[in-house]
């Protein structure tokens, strides 16, 4: 089965059965984070004091960064198994590396899809309370290219590589948590400043250098995904490698400011 859009060209990957996964996927998903954003608030107004406290917009994005927090967790550990140990993107096989997909990336992709969903239909229905405008560009482009690359089965290397940087969101959300809680001159906020940095500089500055090189030494390959993929490989991840980069700096001078004030304090 071929089907043919403009630039997009989607063969072989596109059957009933794997167009009815897809679509499970982007369900639980969306099913995850509407369970966990009602757990988040059960669990915090029992546990969490300060929870309480906080007004109706406040505990919102509590509740809302608590299925961030889960579906970064869950891709993060999916995208690491899928492209370290599950042998799926060995150099040892006959496939090309383009190529490759199994029931797990599939999974993995849809749930996020329907996190994306999710979270970008809340960030519209109460903007800008839960972000502005670049998160919908952040997350647009996200879904952008994990829906090409669910449907065509091609590049699922790469679009796993941009999903282990929400590796990285547990950090944001807890340093969040911490702030509006009345802790930011906690030990706990301090360190938590200290490894979003490097957390950042690892997967979200040098897995993107590594993001590059690694297309540029398999650009025989990159050059035969579909047309409209191929050129979203050139131009989204450079994009968002520059949000990283512009975020990047602003929690460096975050992590230097807080750590001066700290050594003040003693």
């Amino acid at each position: 089965m071929e089907v043919g859009v403009g630039l997009l060209s989607i063969a072989g990957h596109a059957t009933l059965t794997k167009g009815l996964h897809s679509l499970s996927s982007v369900l639980a998903g969306i099913l995850m984070c509407k369970i966990v954003y009602d757990l988040t608030g059960v669990i915090s107004s029992t546990f969490v004091k300060e929870y309480s406290k906080l007004n109706s917009k406040q505990k919102l994005e509590w509740d809302n960064r608590g299925f961030s927090t889960f579906h970064a967790v869950v891709v993060a550990s999916g995208s690491l198994y899928l492209l370290t140990a599950s042998g799926l993107f060995d150099d040892d096989k006959d496939e090309l590396i383009i190529n490759r997909t199994s029931t797990v990336s599939d999974t993995i992709l849809g749930v996020s899809i329907g996190y994306f969903l999710s979270d970008i239909a809340m960030i519209f229905y109460q903007y800008p309370a839960l972000g502005g405008v670049e998160y919908v560009i952040h997350h647009g482009l996200s879904m952008y290219a994990i829906i090409q690359s669910l449907l065509s089965g091609q590049a699922q290397i790469y679009i796993l590589m941009v999903l282990f940087t929400e590796s990285t969101t547990p950090f944001v959300n807890l340093r969040w948590y911490l702030d509006v809680a009345g802790l930011k001159n906690s030990k706990l906020y301090i360190y938590n400043g200290v490894a979003l940095f490097l957390g950042w500089l690892v997967a979200r500055i040098i897995l993107f250098v590594f993001f590059f090189a690694h297309m540029f030494i398999h650009f025989d390959q990159v050059k035969q995904v579909f047309p409209l993929g191929f050129y979203s490989l050139l131009t989204v991840p450079p994009a968002l490698a520059m949000m990283n980069v512009f975020w990047f700096c602003k929690i460096a001078r975050g992590m230097i400011k807080t750590l001066s004030k700290a050594r003040h304090s003693q």
